[in-house]
């Protein structure tokens, strides 16, 4: 297949997105950062110019890569574009030896289940059924039979933050290689675990989390066994395919059938023992306990309109709460929120100007469903033109609440995203984030963190959402039922 001897050609692409069933806002083609040819670099920087680990005789064929922010649904007719999209620059670039499918694992698209295993069976035409495709995905993907039967090989995440993404990805790259070098045609081992959380209480910072993803790396140096991937699955998805799953892909056969029976009956006699890796609370509690713990700051997350999980971002629940405080309203502690999206709000900002008096009703457009508009009066402070994610930004002060406002929904993991806009987190007695467990650098400047159970797209009380579709019975929304089957199901192609 290869144009010279010994030499690979591997494509590269794929389609990410985390799509939460429960939200009211579509994820649209123009919410997708779309990379192609060596724009993808940057995504792969352990491959610089595409030279991966010194090989000369690998050609990397970068096709397209489209990611978006977590959101609702995928709007059908735009999934056909970007997979079209992707399929023409594959088509562009066979005959390849193999071909590196780079997903997320939980897009949802409006009126198809499945969407990835639809994805992989549209690319595995085009490449031919004796190209080696791999599949580096996050941990919180939905996992089916059907996608299994569509890709050679899988490789997920294991920490959750996501502190491994990027080795996650040259993993996958490496173990392409070395099926290429070697030969080799992979067998998966698959099993579905009838257990849904959220990630929140299955982080791997603390145990049970911990210690059963710190087994996988164990577990794939078994002799016969490539690869041991678990999946904790996204439960915002009203699918039948949403649970957690288990990969394990390999050269033996009752090796990778073993180690995944194995790895399902660890985490199935596990699900009762994860919770919330930090303190979690209604909103209220959260604030007052955050008024009694010594140092600043106290990070408080907003996590039931986390963008990152799917959520609108929107929703002004939180912020209300804070405003509604004596504390917060009347100046003695200051606060910071990040962040709100309302362009409308911004427009009204930036056509005031810095230190004027505006009145704004923020938020509750994009989610009208979990909130509704915030009515406050408050003082421009900041505007911030041309964020590369977030457009104009507009901070307001509203006693003693400084306010981020947004153009477009904008996550805030990072300490320059506060400090570009003059904001100093240690001047602030509380700082709310749009977000579920804290990624690195908002844990590293948090004295104290807490978790606060809102409304949203992505509610933590997950008994409370109207699941229709999922298949039952699963744990936690279904308490008692038989013991489940952890059979594994051998694929080979």
């Amino acid at each position: 297949m290869s144009s010279e001897p010994n030499e690979h050609r591997i494509g590269i692409g794929g389609i990410a997105v985390e799509c939460s069933t429960f939200s009211p806002l579509p994820t649209t083609f123009e919410d997708f950062e779309r990379l192609t040819g060596d724009a993808m670099i940057a995504r792969y920087p352990f491959m610089p110019q595409w030279d991966f680990r010194g090989r000369s005789d690998i050609r990397w064929l970068p096709c397209l890569h489209a990611r978006a922010i977590p959101g609702g649904e995928v709007n059908a007719q735009d999934y056909e574009t970007l997979k079209g999209m992707l399929l023409e620059r594959i088509a562009a670039n066979v005959p390849m030896d193999g071909f590196y499918l780079d997903i997320h694992g939980a897009m949802k698209v409006s009126g198809r289940d499945d969407a990835e295993a639809d994805l992989a069976r549209a690319v595995r035409a085009i490449v031919g059924p004796d190209c080696l495709v791999v599949a580096g995905m996050d941990l919180h993907g939905n996992v089916s039979r059907s996608l299994v039967e569509q890709v050679d090989l899988f490789t997920a995440y294991r920490l959750a933050p996501h502190d491994d993404a990027e080795e996650t990805r040259e993993r996958a790259c490496r173990l392409l290689v070395d099926c290429l070098d070697s030969g080799t045609r992979p067998i998966r081992a698959w099993v579905r675990i009838p257990v849904i959380l959220p990630g929140e209480r299955t982080s791997t910072l603390v145990d049970p989390g911990r210690s059963v993803y710190a087994e996988l790396a164990e577990r794939s140096a078994v002799p016969g066994v490539l690869d041991a991937s678990l999946w904790v699955g996204y439960v915002w998805a009203d699918e039948p395919r949403t649970s957690a799953s288990v990969v394990v892909t390999g050269t033996d056969n009752d090796a990778v059938r073993d180690e995944a029976e194995a790895i399902a009956r660890r985490y199935w006699d596990t699900r009762q023992h994860f919770d919330f890796g930090t303190p979690a609370g209604p909103a209220d509690w959260c604030i007052e306990q955050a008024l009694k713990l010594p140092n600043a700051p106290v990070v408080i997350s907003d996590s039931g309109d986390n963008p990152t999980a799917g959520g609108a971002g929107d929703v002004p629940f939180l912020l209300e709460r804070i405003l509604s405080h004596s504390d917060f309203a009347g100046g003695s502690n200051r606060a910071l929120f990040a962040s709100i999206p309302d362009p409308r709000a911004v427009r009204d900002c930036f056509a005031a100007g810095e230190g004027a008096d505006v009145a704004l009703e923020l938020g509750g457009k994009l989610d009208s469903v979990n909130g509704q508009p915030l009515r406050i009066r408050a003082v421009v402070v900041r505007l911030f033109a041309g964020d590369g994610v977030g457009g104009d930004i507009a901070v307001v002060r509203c006693g003693g609440v400084d306010i981020i406002v947004t153009t477009r929904r904008k996550p805030h993991h990072y300490l320059a995203d506060f400090t570009q806009l003059g904001l100093l987190p240690e001047e602030y007695k509380v700082i709310a984030v749009k977000i579920g467990y804290l990624v690195p650098e908002i844990r590293d400047m948090s004295a104290h963190a807490l978790l606060a159970l809102t409304p949203g797209a992505v509610n933590q009380d997950i008994r409370s959402l109207p699941f229709e579709r999922v298949t039952r019975p699963v744990y936690p929304l279904d308490e008692a039922f038989a013991e489940p089957d952890l059979r594994a199901v051998v694929i080979r192609r």
